[in-house]
């Protein structure tokens, strides 16, 4: 797949990049993007919630009423699930959430997702750009002057740029992740993928390697 490079200004140039069709011309496959995504998902999780049985309470174990006549449900004392301030039944304990997939499983639903994107005209290519210090004013201008600043974009650098990733900290709407961390979670959450020239390369070597 042939993509045009555009400079900063939003303007085509006369290079064009190829994009491998082993990457982009696959046949998606959405129950990989799924399990990939859900994994993802899964890994944000802390799983630090957690919250107290009855053995756990702090309170008198004595029994409140005698066990049967009272018309009610029985319990044994004031640590009792029925009682507000008891124990809470079957609760929430922590736990981990991650689990593990196939490499080969993530990697068809990197490709799936890169896939739907180029199916969609949601890849775009830009001459390699960098600043000397964080300029958050300038990668607005870049984003506008490419018309994807109102939009969700992922910009994919070769390799880590700390001033490009500081010059867009702020804008919420813009991440900034390099080929080696791109994740299928990123690639569909995003309306456009933004490649940095250098880029393409390296992500045709990085999926020819793996």
């Amino acid at each position: 797949m042939e993509l045009k490079v555009l400079n900063i200004e939003g303007k085509e140039t006369a290079k064009k990049v190829t994009l491998s069709d082993a990457i982009v011309g696959i046949e998606p496959n959405d129950h990989a993007i799924y399990l990939d995504v859900k994994q993802y998902l899964a890994n944000q999780r802390q799983g630090t919630h957690k919250s107290k049985e009855k053995g756990e309470i702090t309170g008198s174990t004595r029994k409140l009423r005698k066990q049967k006549g009272g018309g009610g449900a029985r319990f044994g004392s004031i640590k009792s699930p029925l009682l507000r301030g008891g124990g809470r039944v079957f609760g929430p304990q922590p736990r981990d959430y991650r689990f593990k997939l196939n490499k080969k499983l993530k990697r068809l639903a990197r490709k799936s997702a890169l896939t739907y994107k180029a199916q969609k005209d949601g890849l775009m290519v830009v001459e390699n750009f960098s600043f000397e210090a964080p300029k958050t004013k300038k990668m607005v201008e870049i984003m506008t002057n490419l018309n994807i600043f109102e939009k969700k974009s992922l910009l994919i650098l070769k390799d880590q740029n700390i001033f490009v990733s500081l010059s867009s900290r702020n804008l919420p709407q813009i991440k900034v992740v390099n080929i080696s961390d791109l994740n299928t979670y990123d690639i569909m959450n995003a309306n456009n993928l933004l490649f940095m020239e250098e880029a393409i390369d390296a992500l045709n070597e990085f999926y020819a390697e793996n």
